[in-house]
């Protein structure tokens, strides 16, 4: 069921979808280059838990910094302001337990099917349909890359 995507310079792979979990959750494996960091956003229809695999991340959210080392884990409550940043590392790799199901259906829909280990240059229609979705599945941006909550 793995299906391989690139959003955003960042290859996605969806582990287990709504389809499979019954709207549960998603379990998506997330490859992150060398201090790739998200713009500071929220979810306010579900939580998310990341463990990491290689490499590290930092999770900032109000008043805190959280760096995650392979083997640990942070959750993520819905509603809660955060950026997620990946280390120096040449790869940053985690897992990421979006509860209930939304996340995959984001990454499927906007992202790019990985046909290759480059991912593609976006586009303003890349962004266009990632924030009308964002929006639909209680996304919200607070922020761009590299401000903090």
């Amino acid at each position: 069921m793995e299906q391989n995507y690139w959003l955003f310079g960042t290859e996605l792979k969806i582990l287990v979808d709504e389809q499979k979990s019954d709207g549960h959750y998603d379990l998506i494996e997330g490859t992150l280059a060398a201090e790739v960091e998200t713009p500071v956003h929220l979810h306010s229809k579900y939580s998310e838990e990341i463990y990491v695999l290689e490499g590290d991340f930092t999770i900032y959210i109000p008043g805190l910094s959280i760096k995650v080392k392979v083997g640990e884990s942070v959750f993520i409550p819905a509603n809660t302001p955060h950026v997620v940043s990946a280390g120096s590392n040449e790869k940053n790799r985690a897992l990421t337990v979006a509860s209930p199901s939304g996340f995959a259906k984001l990454i499927r829909s906007v992202g790019r099917p990985a046909t290759s280990d480059q991912p593609p240059i976006e586009d303003h229609e890349t962004m266009k349909k990632f924030l009308n979705l964002s929006e639909a599945i209680g996304d919200v941006l607070l922020g761009p890359p590299g401000s903090r909550p």
